[in-house]
């Protein structure tokens, strides 16, 4: 069984704090690793490393800060199996999708050593003569980034590239579900020679390790990724400070079907983004409205293409579609969803119970469930896992204004060949991110932020970049 340590200012060192953390292999059950908790002591020692070390940071060429990404990049390249591998142990990602995610990680921190040479300010004319102002980018300083379980690698390197590219250092939070793979990414840095105290990583409970980080006078920004209630503890520990936070939040996504859709295209992309990593992904369609000509139809053509749907261990050799759930406590919260979602009036269609022939693990089946109403908790709360509620409209502002009524905004998708409709749709949904005729999932140059309560800022792109530099104003006189 492993043990690690906390990684701070270029060295592993043993926690503050004697409590640790068992790792779980979702579908077996078994212990992986042991954790440390963290303490407070524990994420001040980490800032102090950061804060201490910035100055130097900042003052390198971008290009070469930028040079260190790409050396981030070729390790995990040369260890992309073994990550993933370590990832789908974790948390039950099947293997294909871990591969995946490690190899989208490193092209994100290529992606955005990019940036080295496309960091620019501007010049602004004076109503003065002989006067330029001048607006400057300049770093913020310390970051922090807290890391969520579903996708804790290629997250935190959306908050590791954009943070070290413009200058700033960096404490991360790794998930305490899912710390494996970042945690074995930081014994993979110590060897490319990143400077003490620029990249430093302190496991432990939010409500402690994240508190810190968030209350502490040195941090400069705070990006999380994570519940909305997790959002909300880190802007109020953020408030003494007036610290700048970026939240992506939870998502609650909508999926209209159009009866002039390309059904076969609505029915595969839909499925995909419900299935994919068994449900639990912020940016996934978790709820869909189906036009009532074609609902029965489209209805039938989703389950059985549900039915069709394989669901065994993430290192299985016959590529399933999914797995198990991360943990217990997510089995648990989906499964009392779906059992009170019945006692409201909802029919399962296909699924509705756990995974039978699996003695031990996190399993639950593919769920597609009818006869739900806008006002159920199914339909207005996130599940996370693999539980699609349909509706139908009759019209499709009726669908937007169903779509609209929730308090999430993160993505949301349209399915139709009318050009009308789809554009008509994509400038009234109230989401970050609506996705046409094609399954929910983001790029990493576009730029992932969500509206209401599905957070503030974002992340990728030229924009992301952007949430770690504040401004600074020169007014030169000359004479």
């Amino acid at each position: 069984m492993k043990t690690f340590e906390q990684y701070i200012n270029g060295k592993f060192v043993k926690s503050t704090s004697t409590d640790v953390i068992e790792i779980l292999n979702p579908c077996t059950e078994e212990v992986l690793s042991l954790m440390p908790i963290g303490s407070v002591k524990d994420a001040e020692l980490a800032l102090e490393a950061a804060q201490a070390s910035q100055h130097a940071w900042k003052s390198l060429p971008a290009i070469e800060r930028g040079n260190y990404l790409n050396k981030m990049a070729d390790v995990i390249r040369d260890n992309r199996v073994f990550l993933a591998e370590t990832l789908a142990a974790e948390q039950a990602k099947v293997m294909g999708l871990a591969q995946v995610e490690i190899d989208v990680t490193a092209d994100y921190f290529d992606y955005y050593a990019g940036f080295a040479r496309r960091i620019e300010g501007e010049i602004i004319q004076s109503d003065r003569s002989k006067e330029h102002i001048f607006l400057h980018k300049a770093p913020i300083g310390v970051a922090v980034g807290i890391l969520p379980w579903n996708f804790p690698f290629f997250v935190m390197a959306r908050k590791v590239a954009g943070s070290l590219i413009t200058g700033n250092t960096c404490v991360i939070n790794p998930s305490s579900i899912a710390p494996n793979t970042v945690m074995e990414f930081a014994k993979l840095i110590e060897k490319i020679g990143v400077p003490a105290g620029v990249l430093n990583y302190v496991c432990g409970k939010g409500s402690i390790v994240g508190n810190a980080l968030s209350s502490s006078p040195i941090t400069g920004i705070i990006s999380l990724t994570g519940s909305v209630g997790a959002g909300q503890m880190v802007m109020e520990a953020a408030s003494k400070n007036i610290t700048k936070v970026s939240l992506e939040l939870g998502g609650k996504a909508p999926a209209i079907v159009c009866a002039d859709a390309n059904l076969e295209l609505a029915v595969n992309a839909v499925v995909t983004s419900r299935i994919t990593f068994s449900g639990q992904v912020c940016n996934c369609a978790e709820r869909l409205y189906v036009e009532e000509s074609i609902h029965d139809q489209f209805l039938d053509m989703v389950a059985e293409k549900m039915k069709t749907l394989k669901v065994e261990d993430a290192f299985s050799k016959n590529n399933p579609d999914m797995s198990a759930l991360v943990s217990k406590a997510q089995l648990d919260k989906v499964t009392e969803m779906v059992e009170y979602a019945k006692k409201e009036g909802a029919e399962v269609i296909v699924g509705g119970t756990r995974t039978p022939g699996f003695d031990k693990g996190y399993f639950y089946q593919p769920t597609l469930l009818t006869n739900v109403t806008q006002n159920m908790q199914i339909i207005q709360e996130e599940v996370f896992g693999p539980v699609l509620p349909v509706m139908k409209f009759s019209t499709l502002d009726e669908a937007i204004a169903l779509a609209n009524d929730c308090e999430f905004g993160l993505t949301s998708s349209i399915f139709s060949e009318n050009f009308n409709k789809v554009m008509h749709a994509a400038e009234e949904l109230q989401y970050g991110e609506t996705y046409i005729n094609r399954e929910h999932f983001e790029a990493i140059q576009g730029f992932h932020a969500g509206w209401k309560k599905s957070g503030i800022g974002g992340a990728d792109g030229k924009h992301g970049m952007e949430e770690y530099l504040q401004t600074k104003v020169i007014y030169a006189q000359y004479r």
